[in-house]
């Protein structure tokens, strides 16, 4: 994992042309600054910049390695091996970036980095302060990105909402960027307004005192978007305009849409580039959204359907899946296909083998990665339905050692097959901790994390799906298939379809006698709506077929 050893770096005539869309949240979290961000830079996009962006969160972890889904949501991973945050994700799906660990700035590692900087003498004679010190460093971590992508725009969603005290001094970073770059630095804020069902009006107070706190931090909104249910009345959009300070045009719409991907067009429709530009001196080009409209309207008005069942354990928080839901909207685009979700928490299955039918209604599986015994006998049985049952199924790191756990204790005979991770005394330990991980002590930041090349076997499905034999898909784990037990497993049918380069690493498995593909990567991670995941394509395909079949 690539770490700054500084955040120095030499200016270019372009650094100073620059321009910073810092986007702020108000009293809610949870309204979506990530889309907004995303949405934001795909307009920008369109227009002909090139932009950039950055999301920072103030909680002191480094990253999200360790963090539970149930909490935070999806861990994200970068090609370079990062945990970051789920925006991260969304940031990389609309504006088809691949992002490093610059672009996620945690409280973490922004104070890790400056404790680290103080021991070593890089502030010699003085007392280290949150102002100068920690807002200075903040701000070179900003201008730097913006300076190793050679963007025209800086994206910076402040994660958190208004009055934190831990994103406080982030903001007030933002604060001091906007008086040192004059004119090429703009403020958005985002907010929430409620309708009360009880009187039938939109309420503006929470924006109102929202942005007076922020007016208290010295940041003025320049742009207020609004979520909703449904779009501002006339009379709310006056309130907002007259009590936070900001022209009425500058007051955007952000309602439920049926696709995130709609979000630019909402906002481009309202004018939000032109807004921009003009607030910030930017020259727009470019032929606008015409292309990524077009790849909406195939998830908008599709001509099919298939039912796809998602076994978890973190289903409770549909967020802990993110990528895969969106890998499978992506697919589903492609394929003009409407992808019906039903998430089945596999700790029930465990307890009542008899709810194995809710899979009758899928069309296809899915068993996602995860961490932890909880739930995975339930996730055992849901791969063993699947195979008998010969229904499409895709396994997704965890999914692929469950796979290979299932295929040697139904399939090999070896009855107490297990993980090592699941059962560290198991006879069979047919999913086993990477050698190169067992001395290690630190959980944070270790596993084999980002992007690895895969070999595929010709004439595998595997191989079919991505039409070429060389890929790169990224990682996120400690367990691997125990290659004592390779051989064994192929005897008995199992189709180890893609390896790692040297042959060494086991990374995709696949059944002959029906569509069940299962690999030790995170495909799913690195799915666009432009380059839909092949594997996710393939595994719906699958799913059609098998539904025609019905």
């Amino acid at each position: 994992m690539r770490k700054p050893a500084t955040l120095d770096f030499s200016p270019s005539p372009r650094d100073a042309e620059r321009r910073y869309i810092i986007i702020v949240g108000s009293l809610l979290s949870g309204l979506g600054k990530g889309i907004v961000t995303a949405s934001i830079g795909k307009i920008l996009q369109s227009r002909g910049l090139k932009v950039v962006p950055i999301k920072f969160d103030g909680y002191l972890n480094v990253d999200c390695g360790t963090m539970n889904p149930f909490r935070h949501g999806e861990v994200f991973v970068l090609d370079d091996g990062n945990e970051c945050d789920m925006d991260l994700g969304t940031y990389e799906r609309f504006l088809d970036l691949n992002l490093n660990y610059m672009n996620n700035m945690t409280g973490g590692k922004i104070f890790s980095y400056l404790i680290e900087k103080e021991r070593c003498g890089g502030y010699l004679g003085v007392d280290v302060q949150i102002v100068p010190h920690l807002t200075g460093e903040i701000k070179k971590w900003v201008t730097k990105v913006g300076s190793e992508f050679d963007s025209d725009v800086v994206l910076v969603e402040v994660g958190g909402t208004a009055g934190d005290l831990e994103n406080s001094y982030f903001i007030e970073a933002m604060r001091e960027l906007s008086l040192e770059k004059p004119g090429k630095v703009m403020f958005v804020q985002l907010t929430f307004v409620p309708t009360l069902s009880a009187v039938g009006e939109q309420k503006t107070k929470p924006t109102q005192h929202a942005t007076r706190l922020l007016q208290g931090m010295g940041i003025q909104p320049d742009v207020v978007i609004c979520r909703e249910e449904e779009r501002l009345t006339p009379e709310a959009r006056r309130k907002i305009s007259l009590f936070c300070n900001v022209p009425p045009e500058r007051v955007i719409d952000d309602p439920d849409c049926e696709t995130i991907y709609e979000v630019p067009e909402v906002f481009q429709k309202q004018g939000l580039s032109e807004i921009i530009s003009g607030k910030l001196g930017l020259r727009l080009d470019g032929g606008g959204l015409a292309e990524w409209n077009a790849l909406v309207k195939g998830i908008k008005s599709p001509k099919k359907e298939a039912t796809v069942g998602i076994t978890g354990k973190y289903t409770a928080l549909k967020d802990s899946y993110v990528s895969i839901k969106e890998a499978l909207a992506h697919a589903g685009g492609r394929l003009g296909c409407a992808v019906k979700v039903k998430w089945i928490e596999t700790t029930e299955i465990e307890a009542d083998k008899s709810k194995l039918k809710v899979l009758e209604e899928c069309d296809g599986i899915i068993v996602p990665g995860g961490y932890g015994s909880r739930g995975t006998e339930g996730k055992i049985e849901c791969i063993r339905y699947a195979r008998a049952n010969k229904i499409p199924f895709l396994g997704l790191c965890f999914g692929m050692q469950l796979a290979v756990v299932e295929y040697a204790r139904h399939a090999c005979g070896l009855k107490d097959a297990n993980s090592t991770e699941i059962n560290p005394n198991t006879k069979h330990p047919v999913i086993d901790v990477l050698p190169e991980q067992k001395a290690l002590k630190l959980l944070g930041g270790t596993q084999r994390l980002g992007a690895y090349p895969a070999k595929l076997v010709k004439g595998t499905r595997a191989h079919a799906a991505y039409g070429t034999e060389n890929v790169s898909e990224r990682h996120r784990h400690r367990w691997e298939l125990n290659a004592d037990y390779r051989a064994e497993l192929e005897k008995c049918g199992l189709v180890v379809s893609g390896t790692s380069p040297d042959g060494e690493i086991v990374e995709f498995v696949e059944w002959k006698d029906s569509f069940g593909v299962a690999t030790q990567a995170h495909p799913e991670f690195k799915s666009r709506l432009e380059k839909p995941a092949p594997l996710f394509i393939a595994f719906l395909k699958a799913a059609l077929e098998k539904k025609a079949k019905k």
